[in-house]
């Protein structure tokens, strides 16, 4: 049962995810925090796949992984592989809704926050620096939305020149939201 509880949280929060992504952060050149972002950054710079870069630039964090805790790696293997490809897959979803900036950086960080969410509720993520947060907060036992906070405000900084001040302002929206219902979502399993 519980096999299939974590690929139901897979397929349901990496669908989610890419429809934040693409629906509402990439039409504006929005911003997120961790792989996502850095993969973003790439994809705005040199119109790369932004889910193909979230694997590549995944493969040291799943060599520490390997070494370190191995029930990270193997939890979030398939989180990385699913959502990458649906982030690349659900790409035509970038024209699909015409709001405007602010609401776009909200609704997209919710989305991104609740699929995020949802995986780390059922012990799997995304991969990338969630695998990280997910491993600093049990030893740190540290809330893992704020970790991810934290590490997705020194990712959109890194794009500031890229996306300009004025969308580093609503990307920082962006991650305020991820954070946000990333933090909810997996409360709710712990309460």
């Amino acid at each position: 049962m519980v096999i299939f509880q974590k690929i139901f949280a897979i397929i349901v929060g990496s669908f989610i995810l890419g429809i934040g992504i693409n629906g509402f952060i990439v039409p504006h050149h929005l911003l997120d925090g961790g792989i996502i972002g850095i993969g973003l950054i790439i994809h705005y710079y040199y119109s790369f796949p932004t889910g193909l870069s979230m694997i590549v630039l995944s493969i040291p964090l799943y060599i520490i992984a390997w070494y370190f805790n191995r029930k990270y790696f193997f939890y979030s293997i398939h989180g990385l592989i699913v959502s990458s490809l649906l982030i690349d897959i659900l790409s035509f979803m970038r024209s699909q809704f015409e709001l405007g900036i602010l609401p776009s950086a909200i609704i997209g960080g919710m989305l991104v926050g609740t699929g995020i969410g949802l995986m780390l509720r059922y012990e799997t993520s995304t991969g990338g620096t969630d695998l990280v947060a997910q491993m600093l907060s049990k030893v740190f036992s540290l809330n893992v939305g704020i970790l991810i906070f934290l590490i997705d405000g020194l990712v959109i900084l890194s794009g500031l020149k890229i996306v300009g001040l004025e969308k580093f302002m609503y990307s920082f929206i962006t991650i305020i939201f991820v954070g946000l219902m990333t933090s909810l979502t997996v409360r709710k399993a712990d309460a």
